[in-house]
């Protein structure tokens, strides 16, 4: 029976010890001793044999490597024991202990980075915490994919900070430059692994976005975030509308409801906080919400338009509906538009009709013929004089 068996490497004892600083530790050990036998087999070589201070180097690394060109070799007995001594014996011995701890810690980096336990260094970086209930995957390739076309943030990483993903991430995530931390957010440990005080943005996902009670861990994430000074750099998703309110008075920066089917939304929040606010709205109808008007356009430009509808207090028009369906949004303001449609966002609460809409048209035609009727006469009275 085998008894008192000592392990093959001394971090397998330690398991309360980062195994990555003990394989690195021992290394650079390893190169110093190396180093030593190295430098004092030259400096033998140099004294006792008939060769030069280069001549000798070469023979010793061409020796630790096992090349043996034969070009040189020791002739003398003390450069020969030597050579056996420092050389075959303990060199190459060392220079296999170092290429084998550097396949192992190689191995252990992998196999950290695939569980979400390996700890990167990142700066100006993106931050999102938790992931969908469901089709997390999905959301987070939309949003890397929508926040990577604009050109600032084309390079900037991303890190997830969540215990999914456990076997590591998806192929699909990780070919859009992702990463992950097997954490939670309310763990001050796993926000300081993830660098998230340097951070250029933090997104808290709500757990579960159909369920109001999940509002409470993401309240308690942010509060920790607030607690760092990271609320200016913080968006964070409400379910229940009534607690908005709390988030912003905690100072977290931009609160939005969770949109799934939408990450761009998040992505807008994120690069132009307050443009989320416009396109919530166009989700929700308590307030604003864009209208369709069925009517005819055949001689105002869209400047013309947008004019008539902000001064008569109708709405801001978004798009125009061609005569073959077409919606075409924001057109050149000095374009002739021709079309059987409006899209305007209107008050949810006093939606004005199509009636009132063709009234405005008519009173801004009106007002453009006698501004025009004023132009043409202030030109024939200055060619007059």
């Amino acid at each position: 029976m085998m008894r008192n068996k000592r392990p093959l490497n001394p971090e397998h004892t330690q398991s309360h010890l980062p195994m990555g600083g003990l394989i690195r530790q021992r290394v650079k050990r390893l190169f110093l001793a190396l180093a030593a036998l190295t430098c004092t087999h030259i400096l033998i070589l140099w004294t006792f044999e008939p060769l030069t201070l280069f001549e000798s180097a070469w023979l010793t690394m061409t020796t630790l490597v096992t090349v043996g060109y034969g070009d040189f070799a020791p002739v003398t007995v003390v450069g020969r024991i030597s050579t056996v001594l420092l050389m075959f014996i303990s060199s190459i011995t060392l220079l296999t202990l170092i290429v084998s701890d550097y396949i192992e810690y190689r191995f252990y980096r992998r196999e950290r980075i695939l569980t979400g336990r390996w700890i990167y260094n990142m700066k100006d970086h993106i931050v999102i915490i938790n992931t969908p209930r469901s089709g997390g995957e999905q959301y987070f390739m939309r949003f890397a994919s929508q926040i990577r076309s604009i050109p600032e943030y084309h390079t900037v990483p991303i890190i997830l900070l969540t215990r999914q993903f456990p076997g590591g991430l998806p192929a699909e995530l990780r070919d859009c430059g992702m990463v992950h931390f097997h954490g939670a957010g309310n763990d001050p440990e796993a926000l300081k692994a993830v660098h998230a005080g340097d951070a250029k943005h933090i997104i808290v996902l709500a757990a579960d976005e159909t369920d109001a009670f999940s509002d409470s861990l993401t309240f308690d994430i942010s509060h920790r975030l607030t607690e760092s000074n990271l609320g200016n750099r913080t968006t964070a998703e409400c379910v229940s509308d009534i607690n908005r309110e709390r988030f912003k008075t905690l100072g977290v920066r931009t609160v939005i409801r969770p949109v799934r089917t939408y990450p761009e939304i998040m992505v807008r929040a994120v690069v132009a906080p307050g443009s989320e606010k416009v396109l919530e709205d166009m989700f929700n109808y308590e307030r604003d919400h864009p209208h369709r008007y069925e009517l005819e356009l055949d001689d105002l430009t869209w400047a013309d338009i947008v004019s008539a509808l902000v001064r008569h207090g109708i709405g801001t028009a978004l798009a125009y509906i061609d005569h073959d369906n077409e919606v075409t949004c924001h057109p050149a303001s000095n374009k002739e538009v021709e079309g059987k449609g409006l899209i305007v966002l209107v008050s949810s609460s006093d939606t004005p009709t199509v009636t009132v809409v063709e009234e405005a048209l008519d009173r801004y035609r009106e007002f453009l013929k006698k501004w025009r009727a004023l132009q043409d006469n202030g030109t024939e009275n200055n060619e007059q004089k």
